[in-house]
């Protein structure tokens, strides 16, 4: 049985009524990255052993007449910046290579504990630092659709690897846009649930007021039965809020746009946008229109205009913070040094690639005395103006459609060529992140050329399950893809 092109929720349902084993699925799981992931790179660890063993304890536990879970047998791959117990996690950098924690990160624990079996880290811009997967000490990541391309960043091992068909599902995090972003480019459905409704604990860190941890499938049921798994409170991390969830799942039961508003971004040069993707944005107007919902236009003024500084101020700044513990003493890559100011330098320089080193510096110098004031401070401002302006958005309008990115998938080394292009890419994406909103990547259909067009849908702060209920009427009319064959 070709098992690659099930969904999460159809293996699940295969592996509980026993029309196939948990141990069957892992194993054709396996052999597929063996096999094919020598052309992708998406797969930096391949966890064989655990993953059978994982496998054949759900097998017992059906056998036992007992429920393993949501997502019984289910195959999945983690970022490789997610804590895995016994498995070494680098952020695919030299700083972190060889260390191998002693815990699994929360999310991970979840998955886990719902029957789902992990099958591998994957491949990642290093310290989740990029827009491409090219940074990665252990080589870049091809595009699935065109080898041509980039998979997209910094989660571009775990858009690939579901593209592929390797996996399912995978787990990424999301800092500006580095799950949706590599979704959309993969050709994939990725979410960005609102800020604090799944737990970080175990994930390390780049900027801690903006990650959040995101699943990516091919279908948006995939993605709600994810939800339902992953959104939990958890005391490890504070800023995982304390409430009740919804069941995220149910919410696409009897999903309807009727008497729904939708709001379209305005603001932005739609002749920068490539062709395929404006056309992809009012295609989704259009299913949205045809399903009752009134459509409105989306003037963001303050957000249109400092959404990419802001948020390369609010990010490199706590990024500059956050990797100071590396210093080749307490934690990551050491190496001997005349002094102690020679070991530090040292240590980094081997230890952080130039990317990395890049975004530190630019950290450091923005948290420094003057500039910290004069730029820092307003960016913190700015921050609260953007998700003022989200808010009295979302008291007219339930949802907004705009692009994720104003590009189709990149050629491979334009980050080397046209670094500016990449950050500059990020000024759809950084939205959800600056104001903690749920978003989600979703497919929108391919060119002639097989590239994937995508769009992006946004809703308030804790709106997660009505935004997937909204992504699914579209998905419906729209059609969800399919793994590469």
């Amino acid at each position: 049985m070709e098992f690659h092109k099930l969904s999460a929720c159809e293996i699940a349902r295969g592996v509980k009524e026993k029309r196939f084993t948990a141990e069957e699925v892992a194993r054709e799981s396996i052999e597929r990255i063996k096999t094919l992931d020598k052309k992708y790179n998406s797969v930096v660890t391949l966890c064989e052993d655990e993953a059978l063993a994982a496998a054949r304890r759900v097998d017992e536990a059906i056998a036992r007449g007992e429920d393993p879970g949501p997502l019984a047998g289910v195959p999945f791959a983690v970022k490789d910046n997610f804590c895995t117990n016994g498995i070494e996690t680098t952020c695919c950098s030299n700083m972190l290579k060889g260390w191998v924690p002693q815990y699994d990160a929360t999310a991970v624990k979840n998955m886990k504990e719902a029957g789902a079996v992990l099958v591998g880290k994957t491949n990642m811009d290093e310290f989740a630092m990029g827009s491409t997967t090219e940074s990665s000490i252990f080589g870049p990541t091809l595009n699935p659709r065109d080898t041509e391309r980039v998979p997209g960043g910094s989660s571009g091992g775990s858009a690939a690897v579901v593209a592929a068909g390797l996996v399912p599902v995978a787990l990424g995090s999301d800092t500006g846009g580095s799950v949706r972003q590599p979704a959309a480019f993969c050709g994939v459905q990725g979410m960005k649930p609102s800020y604090g409704q799944i737990s970080r604990y175990g994930i390390v860190a780049y900027a801690s007021s903006l990650d959040q941890v995101g699943p990516i499938a091919r279908n948006v049921e995939d993605l709600a039965v994810m939800m339902d798994v992953l959104a939990k409170e958890d005391p490890n991390d504070t800023t995982c809020d304390a409430y009740d969830r919804p069941s995220f799942s149910g919410a696409l039961d009897g999903a309807s746009l009727k008497g729904k508003k939708v709001a379209v971004l305005t603001g932005y040069d739609k002749n920068s946008i490539d062709a395929p993707l404006a056309q992809a944005i009012d295609r989704a107007v259009e299913i949205c229109r045809e399903a009752g919902a009134e459509i409105v236009e989306a003037s963001l003024p303050i957000t249109m205009e400092h959404t990419v500084a802001c948020y390369y101020m609010v990010a490199l700044g706590d990024a500059s913070s956050k990797l100071a513990c590396y210093d080749g003493m307490r934690y990551g890559h050491h190496a001997d040094g005349r002094n102690l100011s020679e070991m530090y330098k040292k240590s980094r320089m081997e230890g952080f690639g130039e990317e990395v080193r890049k975004r530190i510096l630019v950290g450091t110098c923005i948290l420094t005395r003057g500039y910290y004031e004069n730029y820092f401070v307003p960016a913190t401002k700015v921050r609260q103006l953007i998700s003022d302006e989200f808010k009295n958005l979302f008291r007219t309008a339930d949802f907004m459609i705009c692009p994720i990115t104003p590009a189709l998938a990149y050629k491979r080394g334009l980050s080397e060529t046209d670094p500016v292009r990449m950050y500059l890419g990020d000024v759809f994406t950084t939205i959800a992140n600056l104001a903690g909103l749920p978003s989600i990547s979703l497919n929108l259909g391919f060119t002639t050329e097989g590239l994937p067009t995508n769009v992006q849908l946004l809703a308030p702060r804790f709106g997660d399950a009505e935004l997937l209920a909204c992504a699914s009427v579209i998905e419906k009319a729209a059609g969800s893809p399919e793994a590469v064959e």
